[in-house]
């Protein structure tokens, strides 16, 4: 599923799982913080990641 960040309704908040899907080799993530677009997330492999959710629609995931 992917997020959009503008929705009230996107359920991205912090304990959420996502992938990017760009950088499928990153693994797992877990949603850190979120403020308007930026969300900080911690990924398995490369560790915490500030993202722009409005240049990458992350794919929220079941852990």
């Amino acid at each position: 599923m992917e997020i959009d960040p503008t929705s009230p309704d996107s359920g991205l908040e912090p304990g959420r799982f996502v992938r990017h899907p760009g950088q499928p080799n990153w693994g797992l993530g877990q949603v850190q913080s979120v403020v308007g677009a930026r969300v900080t997330v911690n990924f398995e492999n490369a560790g915490k990641v500030l993202i722009n959710t409005a240049v990458v629609a992350l794919e929220q995931v079941d852990p």
